[in-house]
């Protein structure tokens, strides 16, 4: 019997930011209100049972800081999170090089990065049978804790270019 495998792909960016002088953009934390919503971010997944068994988190303060506040909603259920310096800064064809590293025993992977590159990956990989209202909105819009999910019988490594159906953009509030 063959079974195809269902891989989910979840790239969220990280929460509302804070410009606080002399730091530098990597160093920027969290302002009050992505501390607010960060966590309504993991609810969210939890709602939809969307729960990753992986996790590649920039290595930048404010998306190491919404990471922690969705596995505190994942609870016991939330993966130990790799951090990549590689995700920040990234280009839209490193982003997905990254991703092709992912081992296909993981079948759902959260991303949790920064735009344009974020936004960039997710119309790149979204195919024509994905749900046409969620790539609209994520195609115009992609604010902070922007969440696309995307779904592919493809290995991770065989990602590249329409490859995945968008089945839900949100973002929490």
């Amino acid at each position: 019997m063959n079974t195809v495998q269902r891989r989910r792909l979840i790239l969220m960016r990280h929460g509302k930011s804070d410009y606080p002088l002399g730091i530098s953009d990597h160093d920027r934390p969290l302002a009050a209100r992505g501390h607010r919503e960060a966590p309504l971010a993991g609810a969210w997944l939890v709602e939809n049972d969307l729960i990753p068994d992986y996790i590649i988190c920039s290595d930048a303060l404010r998306a190491r800081s919404t990471c922690a506040w969705v596995l505190s909603e994942l609870g016991e259920k939330g993966p130990t999170p790799y951090v990549d310096s590689r995700v920040y800064g990234a280009g839209v064809s490193a982003l997905c090089s990254i991703v092709n590293e992912v081992p296909d025993t993981v079948s759902t992977l959260l991303v949790i990065g920064h735009q344009p590159i974020l936004q960039e990956l997710a119309l790149r990989l979204a195919s024509a049978q994905s749900d046409e209202e969620a790539v609209y909105e994520l195609a115009m819009n992609y604010p902070t804790l922007g969440t696309t999910v995307l779904e592919t019988e493809n290995s991770y490594s065989h990602l590249d270019a329409r490859d995945a159906r968008v089945t839900h953009f949100n973002v929490p509030r």
